[in-house]
């Protein structure tokens, strides 16, 4: 009978500026004093695979000897054979993986814990503590609205093509399975809190951290499950939850939801955007357009920035292939809205942001859909249809 190997504990911490980031790492240290740090940078140029700098620190005598690192290729890989290393030396200690915010987190932690064929598995080691984000508020608001300068992220294998910085800032808030956003000493406090409540919002699925509560729940496993959470995250079909009844939430910053169950006409909904984007900082969601019916297209906005593009196929109850290609989440989800005639497609859109009119949004998006006579004209009429957002 073989003997029961302990596995160790993963945290992954990010922030949006270092120092803020070092304070998120300060909160797990005391929680966790004997945890080991692995801190991280990447660096590179677009053409080439980045540079992966890392230091690793801790009260455990046996890394006192491991002198920072370099090594150039793909972070994922890199970082999975440090951490594969360090269980060997550290047995099933705490180790804290700090990185920096030029990393798409989502995409790269779902690498990084891949099982690859003919590799270990870093989950036959290490179980995953809860994804903390630390928000450092002044930067978090000037970069959620900069769409004038482009970024690249690293999201464990590649670079993202270009992002704005705003929506750079907006993933990596909707990457946490708990926020963080301290005050800046000499700071209104206001500020923060303002911020604090609007990144709620914008994760309506990750608690904010109150200082004043147990933060236990930092240092224990997520669920069994927690990479078909992650994976689930990042499917363009899966609409983002919205947070009510917070207790940190103003009536100034909300989310709103939007459904609906027939075609979009693209030249009304373009015609609508000025009203319907009118004081939203954030929104995701994706459409069915009648110009392109068998398109999924995607809406993703942060900042003053909107990106419509299509995303795959809907699925077809005759594609078996297609079934079983897609994720189990998908599945789940086109089973619960399937219409008869429409099949799995249908419009969802989450809208964040301040003062939103709530009616307004939803009166300027239903007029946009296509009328009872329109849907009458059959798909061949819906097709022709102008598009000026996508044609």
């Amino acid at each position: 009978m073989g003997t029961h190997v302990p596995k160790g504990l993963l945290s992954v911490v990010t922030g949006n500026t270092p120092a803020v980031r070092g304070k998120a790492v300060d909160r797990l240290l005391r929680l966790s004093p004997d945890a080991v740090t692995l801190a991280v940078s990447v660096h590179g140029r677009d053409e080439e695979h980045p540079s992966v700098q890392r230091f690793i620190s801790g009260g455990d005598p046996r890394i006192e000897s491991i002198a920072p690192m370099a090594a150039t290729g793909s972070p994922a890989v890199i970082l999975r054979q440090d951490l594969l290393s360090l269980r060997r030396t550290v047995g099933s200690g705490h180790v804290i993986l700090a990185l920096p915010e030029n990393l798409d987190i989502l995409p790269f932690l779902v690498e990084l814990w891949r099982t690859r064929s003919g590799a270990t598995s870093l989950g036959d080691h290490y179980e995953a503590a809860p994804v903390l984000v630390a928000v450092d508020p002044a930067p978090f608001m000037a970069d959620i609205g900069c769409v004038h300068q482009a970024v690249h992220l690293w999201n464990g294998w590649d670079r993202t093509a270009p992002l704005t910085q705003a929506e750079a800032a907006a993933r990596q808030v909707e990457s946490a399975d708990v926020l963080y956003v301290p005050a800046r000493e000499g700071a209104d406090s206001r500020s923060a809190s303002g911020v604090a409540f609007l990144v709620e919002q914008m994760n309506g699925a990750a608690p904010l951290l109150d200082l004043s509560a147990d933060e236990g729940h930092l240092v224990r496993p997520l669920p069994a499950d927690f990479g078909e959470q992650w994976l689930a995250r990042l499917d363009h079909i899966v609409t983002p939850g919205i947070r009510r009844g917070s207790a940190h939430l103003t009536p100034s910053v909300e989310s709103v939801l939007w459904r609906a169950r027939r075609p979009v006409h693209p030249q009304r909904l373009a015609d609508a955007l000025a009203t319907v984007m009118r004081g939203v900082v954030r929104s995701r969601g994706h459409l069915w357009f009648s110009s392109r019916p068998d398109a999924v297209v995607t809406w993703r906005s942060a900042g003053a920035h909107l990106d419509l593009r299509e995303a795959g196929r809907w699925l077809e109850p005759e594609e078996t292939g297609a079934w079983e290609a897609a994720a189990p989440h998908r599945r789940t989800l086109a089973s619960w809205f399937w219409h008869d005639y429409y099949g799995e497609r249908r419009n969802e859109i989450v809208f964040t942001g301040v003062d939103l009119d709530e009616q307004a949004i939803r009166l300027a998006l239903d007029e946009a859909l296509l009328t009872d006579r329109e849907l009458a004209q059959g798909r061949d009429a819906w097709a022709a249809v102008p598009d000026p957002l996508l044609g």
